[in-house]
Formats: C-alpha cells, structure tokens, sequence
C-alpha cells in the first residue's frame, strides 16, 4: 500500500511541478533550483537541503533530510533551502582609496545558511542584501587606506569585510566563511606612476649597495693596510730583538774566549820556561808591530828606547809578576 502511494505520489509531483528560481539565484547565473515539490502526503527531502513548511499560511516546521509526511491540502512547501556553501560573485564597482585614486574592484563571497527559518522569514532578498552589504563595506574600508596599503593588506581588509557581513547577517541566519578580492583596476595614469616608482626604488637600491660595496672595499683595503704595517713592525721589531739578543752572545762569546784566552796564558806562564816563551812571543809582536808602522798614516810616536827588545821583555816579565801577584791575592781572599 505504501509502495502505491509513493508511486502515485512520485507521478503527481512530475505532473504538476512548475519552475520556480531558487532563493539563491542571480539572474546573470541562471542557477534555477528545482521546482517547489508538492504535497504528496510522502516526500524525500535530499541530503544538505531544508525545506521550510507552511500550515495554513504559518510556519509549521522544517523537513529535515530523509523520509516526511505532510497533511495535504493544509500544509504546503514554501521554501527550499540549500545547506552547502555558497559563491556568489560580488560585482565589479568603483572605490575611492585614502589618497584619492578611483580603484576598480570586484570580489567573490563564500557562504553558508545556518537557520533556513531566519534565511526565509528574515530578509526578502538575501542574496541582494548580502551582496550590497559586501560592495558598501568593501568601499568603506578602501576609503582607509591608501593604494599602497590596499595591495599589501589583502588579508586584513577581507578580514575586515567578512567581519562587516557576519555582524549584519547574523539575522538572517547567514554566515560569510570568506571574502576574496579578485582584481583591483588603477588608471592608467597611476599605474605608470607606480612604475616609475618601482623603478626609482630598484635605482635607489642599486646606488645604495653600489655604495655600500665601494665603502666596504674601502674598509678592506685599509684594514689590509694596518695590518701589513702591524706585521711589518712586529717582524722589524723581532729582527731588532733578534740582532740585539745575537750581538749580546757574540760579546759574552768573546768575554769567554778572552777569558779563557787569559786563563790558558796564565797556566803557559807558570809552566816551565814560560817566562822564555812570554819573552819570545812579546818580541815577536814588538817586530811585528813596528814593520807596520807608518803604512797607515805619516804620524809615528815611537818609544825613546825603541831598539832595546831587552828593556821590553823585562817590562813583560815585571808585568807577569804584577799578574801573578794579583792572582794569588785573588786567591787568598776566596
């Protein structure tokens, strides 16, 4: 019996459904929902729509998605509400930035119905009314800022907007997910003067590490500088060290040669026939010594006495034994 109704009802819904636009619809779209369903006693209300029910011209209650029954004659479909997400296409209008430039501007609105009684009974038009609210506040908050602000703060101004709509749409059960501008027009005239802007920046740019570049080779170049003399005076100031600390071996050198010279001199004298070598290497040096005078120079001082070799030898031996006596003198007192 049910299987029968269904049918019947099924073929009466084909035979008497009439076109009827969707809330939702703009003419330029051409979305046409489909028609009014009729009362058939059983309806089968499809997955994410609401269809609002009248009684007796009231609002009687909303099908829910599935199996319903309706009274015939006494209640009737007035609605069908979509519960996806809607896009609508917000028209493109003109907007006056902060600085007085006319920009072009159209955007898209994404959005959702959350109460299908306050989206039916709550406003005549949503649609319209959502899309004039989006356009006058788009508007509203372009006039805040300036044309350079309006393409750095894409997001902050979609934020601001969809903000605007949610505040006014709450009663009419309607909910802005999202606002999206999708182009923004400048005249001519302005967008060649953003281009010479852009490119005086790019120039400003390229001066400015032009510049930085020439001050840090200059930098280089100077540190490069002080340091070569840094190196250069330590290097001289260590070849000092150096030369210095070798002419101080090279005397104590010869300070320890001479004194080890006098040491062994000391211990020939006190060997046997020393004095007889003493004497005999004093007068060689005597000779040696007056065969190279007057070679250097045409001055000579010669000694009174100057053919007396004798006179010199004793004079060393008299010295030996000054020295000699020095020594052991030395030695008493250690």
């Amino acid at each position: 019996m049910l299987r029968t109704l269904c049918r019947s009802g099924g073929a009466l819904l084909r035979q008497t459904q009439r076109p009827v636009p969707r809330l939702w619809v703009t003419p330029a779209q051409q979305r046409w929902a489909s028609s009014l369903p009729m009362n058939t006693v059983v309806l089968f209300v499809p997955q994410q729509e609401a269809w609002v029910v009248e009684r007796m011209g009231r609002f009687h209650r909303i099908l829910e998605p599935g199996l319903n029954f309706l009274i015939p004659l006494l209640d009737r479909i007035r609605y069908v509400q979509s519960l996806k997400e809607i896009v609508i296409d917000v028209p493109e209008q003109s907007a006056v930035s902060l600085d007085n430039v006319t920009l072009q501007i159209d955007g898209v609105l994404y959005l959702r119905i959350l109460d299908p009684f306050k989206a039916s009974y709550g406003v005549e038009d949503p649609e319209y009314a959502v899309t004039q609210l989006a356009q006058t506040t788009m508007r509203s908050e372009l006039g805040k800022l300036t044309l350079d602000k309006v393409f750095r703060e894409r997001e902050s101004l979609n934020a601001n907007i969809v903000h605007s709509i949610n505040q006014a749409s709450d009663e009419w059960g309607i909910r802005c997910l999202r606002y999206e501008i999708k182009d923004i027009h400048v005249p001519p005239r302005v967008k060649e003067s953003m281009q010479m802007q852009v490119e005086a920046e790019r120039k400003k740019r390229a001066t400015v590490l032009e510049s930085e570049g020439t001050r840090e080779a200059a930098i280089n170049v100077a540190e490069g500088r002080k340091q070569a003399q840094i190196l250069a005076s330590e290097g001289e100031k260590a070849e000092q060290i150096n030369k210095a600390a070798g002419e101080a071996q090279a005397v104590l050198a010869k300070a320890e040669a001479k004194a080890e010279a006098i040491r062994m001199l000391s211990a020939a004298l006190t060997e046997q026939n020393g004095n007889a070598a003493a004497s005999l290497s004093v007068a060689e040096q005597y000779v040696s010594a007056f065969s190279k005078l007057a070679k250097e120079s045409n001055t000579v001082l010669l000694p009174t006495n100057t053919g007396d070799i004798t006179g010199m030898v004793t004079q060393v031996r008299t010295l030996k034994k000054e020295i000699k006596n020095l020594q052991n003198h030395i030695w008493a007192i250690k």
